[in-house]
C-alpha cells in the first residue's frame, strides 16, 4: 500500500503552505529555491500531496482544523503523523493541546512516528520555543506517549527548518 503521513492542526497554522513547500523541495533538487508562497486558502476537507523522497512516494493527506471530531477515522492506515502547531498564535494553544493528546492516546496511531512543529517562527511570536513548550507541558506528554516525538520548529513561509522535516520523513517510514 501507499505510505501515508497525517498533517494536523488546527485551521489557520500553516499546514497546506507547509506542504507546498516541502513538495516543491521533494521534486527538486534540495538546494534551489523554495519559491515564493501563495496566500493559502483555508482548507475544508482533506487534501493529498505525494512527496517523492529517494525515489520512493510517501502520500501525506492535510485534514482542515475544522474536520478535527473526524480526524480519528483517518488514522488506520498511516505510518506517521505531523501536528503542526501555531506559535504566533497563543490564543490556539489550549484548543492544540487538546488535540495533540487525543492524537497521541489514539489506539490506531500507538505506533506511528510524531513529529510536531512549531511554525510561523519568521513572526514577532509573542512566546519562545521554551516558552510554548513548557506551556504545551511537552516534557510530559514526550515522557508519556507510546509514540517516539520529535520536536522541530519551522518556518514555512521562509522555508526555515523544511530540510529536517523531510529528513525526518526519510527516517521515518515504515521498513518494507
Amino acid at each position: 500500500g501507499v505510505e501515508m503521513c497525517l498533517l494536523l492542526g488546527a485551521t489557520g497554522v500553516g499546514k497546506t503552505l507547509l506542504l507546498k513547500r516541502l513538495q516543491n523541495l521533494s521534486l527538486r533538487d534540495h538546494h534551489s529555491d523554495v519559491g515564493e508562497p501563495r496566500p493559502g486558502q483555508h482548507r475544508v476537507g482533506t487534501n493529498l500531496t505525494d512527496l517523492m523522497l529517494h525515489k520512493r512516494k510517501l502520500t501525506v493527506r492535510e485534514l482542515g482544523g475544522c474536520m478535527g471530531p473526524i480526524w480519528s477515522s483517518y488514522y488506520r492506515d498511516c505510518s506517521s503523523v505531523i501536528f503542526m502547531i501555531d506559535a504566533a498564535n497563543t490564543c490556539q494553544v489550549s484548543a492544540s493541546c487538546v488535540q495533540l493528546l487525543s492524537v497521541l492516546s489514539a489506539e490506531p496511531l500507538q505506533n506511528a512516528a510524531v513529529l510536531i512543529l512549531f511554525n510561523k517562527l519568521d513572526l514577532p511570536c509573542p512566546m519562545s520555543l521554551v516558552e510554548m513548550k513548557s506551556l504545551f507541558r511537552l516534557d510530559d506528554i514526550i515522557t508519556c506517549a507510546s509514540q517516539p516525538i520529535t520536536v522541530q520548529e519551522v518556518s514555512a513561509r521562509s522555508g526555515r527548518g523544511l530540510q529536517d522535516v523531510l529528513q525526518w520523513l526519510e527516517s521515518h517510514r515504515p521498513s518494507c
